[in-house]
């Protein structure tokens, strides 16, 4: 059942984001990065559970598209600094728009408190997944 939640969810959120041209995966990119503040690569691997490698990739897109942008750590040039710009900003709030849109039909087939159980018990799962995932990368 979790495997099919976690298939029609995300072919439900790839639809979403398509609207706004994002691929799964950049809208959680997007999300890790506070306007005005510098991110490392390797704290944004650490957050969205992937390899720094993969999120160079996935920053190669979005620096295409000028949602972000790279800079060298000024203490440690070896460390690649990551902050959205002023259209990664606009792009960032219209993903929390879609967060909220999918979270809120979920929510509207729901009761309060049967929401609110869901939610924790989900966040109880994806805790024990990244937790796995962690050990196995």
């Amino acid at each position: 059942m979790l495997l099919s939640i976690a298939k029609s969810s995300r072919a439900f959120l790839t639809l979403l984001l398509a609207e706004i041209g994002l691929h799964p995966g950049q809208d959680q990119l997007l999300q890790g990065l506070d306007p005005g503040e510098k991110v490392s690569v390797s704290v944004l691997a650490e957050q969205l559970a992937v390899r720094p490698s993969t999120v160079s990739k996935m920053l190669d897109r979005l620096i295409e598209r000028d949602l972000v942008k790279r800079t060298a750590n000024s203490q440690d040039a070896r460390r690649t600094m990551v902050t959205l710009t002023a259209e990664g900003e606009k792009v960032r709030r219209d993903v929390q728009g879609i967060w909220d849109r999918l979270e809120a039909e979920l929510k509207g087939s729901f009761g309060e408190a049967e929401f609110a159980e869901q939610i924790r018990m989900l966040e109880k799962v994806d805790m024990l997944l990244t937790a796995k995932l962690r050990r196995l990368r």
